[in-house]
């Protein structure tokens, strides 16, 4: 009865009926994107309207992927404070796609990271400024039978295939990346995959065991100066797309949100 006086007062079709049930056709499909961006923009409201009611400086949420946190974020956190020192700041780290979803929701102000296929329609509702490109390297212990007497020589991919891997979960732009690059050699994802997007993880297991897996280029430099892992010698063919600042398209910046994207973007 709801669902009928909704396209009732909207003057159109939603829903097609499939069956017993209900699936959403493109007018319901907008309909959708604009009442999820409203919800999200009422959420961010509301925090920012509780944070004036405790008399503080606010809040801000910022999502970002892995490859941005060691130079990009951490600069443009440390300048936001100088700017605001009683700022609270709640950093969540992730991939791209689940990032953005909670943009979406209204769940973080800003994203850090990419925005899967820009000409869909579905991602219309937010807004990408780039910032950066980013490779992507493979990594393993500085004890893996790999990375041991290597030299300057490059590996082959087959010499990968016979080790396990972990790798980002299923929807990300980097496992869309790696999967790519079996499938120029023909060759399936390895059975048994460990799948974490944490990178404190990912380190942890490479180096108590055999396992090899993919991080970007920047952190695995930086963990390979302290002697933490070994890049492997093999380079990944296939690329990532630029990463940036996300915003929803519905929801304007307020002045510490454009403070903070104006710092990332310095």
């Amino acid at each position: 009865k709801m669902l009928h006086e909704l396209e009732d007062a909207l003057g159109q079709t939603l829903f097609d009926r499939v069956g017993r049930g209900l699936q959403l056709n493109e007018a319901g499909r907008a309909v959708m994107n604009t009442f999820r961006g409203l919800k999200g923009s009422m959420s961010a409201l509301g925090r920012e309207l509780q944070e004036l009611r405790l008399g503080s400086a606010g809040k801000l949420f910022v999502g970002s992927i892995m490859a941005a946190a060691p130079t990009y974020l951490s600069d443009a956190l440390i300048g936001l404070k100088k700017q605001y020192p009683l700022l609270s700041i709640e950093i969540f780290v992730g991939t791209s796609d689940r990032l953005i979803e909670k943009l979406r929701d209204g769940s973080l102000d800003v994203v850090i990271g990419r925005l899967p296929d820009p000409t869909s329609p579905e991602n219309q509702d937010c807004l990408f400024r780039p910032v950066g490109d980013e490779a992507l390297s493979v990594v393993a212990s500085c004890q893996h039978p790999l990375a041991m007497g290597l030299g300057r020589r490059k590996l082959k991919f087959e010499a990968l295939q016979a080790y396990p891997w972990i790798l980002q979960p299923p929807g990300s732009p980097m496992r869309e990346v790696i999967e790519q690059e079996f499938r120029s050699y023909h060759t399936a994802l390895p059975q048994g995959l460990i799948e974490t997007a944490s990178i404190l993880t990912t380190t942890n297991l490479i180096a108590r065991s055999e396992m090899i897996a993919v991080i970007p280029q920047t952190i695995a430099s930086r963990y390979q100066a302290h002697g933490l892992l070994k890049i492997l010698p093999y380079p990944i063919h296939q690329s990532l797309t630029a990463w940036g600042s996300l915003m929803h398209r519905d929801r304007p910046p307020n002045t510490v949100t454009q403070a903070f994207l104006n710092l990332l973007h310095a």
